[in-house]
């Protein structure tokens, strides 16, 4: 299910950076200083992103402090495995708005705005933190493709108790900005379709188990198994264990 995740946000990613090779980039301390004076900064880390190789090349050592992570361990990979489970499809819902947003830009205004909005990680000791995302790009080309994004993650786990996500583009140098964007609704979870039990096999389908592995988990027979798995995929619409696991992501059945 993770490797389903991480293959969809590549996608949303690849689609902001058009496909276009970043090339050398190298940015120094200094600059990073800079940086940091267009964000409110707490208890913070930053990072440099890589949106057409879909890396992260840099992570600050104030990842430690806030999510105990050392910088190098911290990947793409990881951070869409520590997401809470609930934020999880805002959070993609999120990346395709900031995606259709920065896309429909002029060039020249691809580095003048600033995306935000939060969601919670989970901690190396198993704990969850409430981050603010703030993302500015710092290398586009003359088409306006996304190249690398300085990405400022902040703990605001003591000024923020409720769960709402809140999207916002906030305009630098005399830009307009928009506050609570509603987001594109690709992942966010639609109307429930499927019972308990089912849900329970969908689970164990998206983990590639038998019908007989499934039956031995459930305590119910082989033939209850392939019953429940013919009404999944009548109500889901698809012939496929695979087609059922992508639909599943995106609508954010599970």
């Amino acid at each position: 299910m993770e490797r389903l995740i991480f293959d969809e946000a590549q996608k949303i990613w690849s689609e902001i950076a058009k496909n276009k090779t970043p090339g050398d980039f190298k940015l120094e301390v200094e600059l990073y200083r800079k940086l940091l004076n267009v964000f409110q900064v707490g208890e913070y880390y930053y990072m440099v992103f890589n949106p057409p190789e879909m890396i992260i090349e840099y992570t600050s050592p104030g990842i430690a402090r806030v999510l105990g992570y050392e910088p190098e361990m911290f990947s793409l990979e990881l951070l869409t495995e520590i997401i809470h489970p609930d934020d999880l499809p805002y959070f993609m819902d999120f990346e395709a708005t900031v995606t259709a947003f920065f896309t429909q830009l002029p060039p020249e205004k691809v580095m003048r705005y600033k995306s935000r909005y939060d969601y919670r990680l989970r901690t190396r000791d198993g704990s969850f933190k409430r981050v603010l995302q703030q993302i500015v790009t710092i290398q586009s080309d003359e088409e306006g493709a996304v190249l690398r994004t300085f990405v400022v993650h902040t703990d605001i786990s003591h000024l923020k108790k409720d769960n709402r996500m809140v999207l916002s583009f906030i305009g630098l140098e005399g830009e307009p900005s928009y506050v609570d964007v509603q987001p594109i609704r690709k992942f966010i979870p639609a109307a429930e379709i499927f019972t308990r039990r089912e849900k329970e096999i969908v689970y164990y389908l998206s983990e590639n188990r038998r019908t007989s592995e499934i039956a031995e988990l459930l305590h119910i027979s082989p033939q209850t198994v392939a019953t429940h798995r013919k009404n999944i995929f009548r109500k889901a619409g698809v012939n496929s264990v695979f087609d059922l696991i992508a639909l599943t992501v995106e609508k954010g059945w599970l």
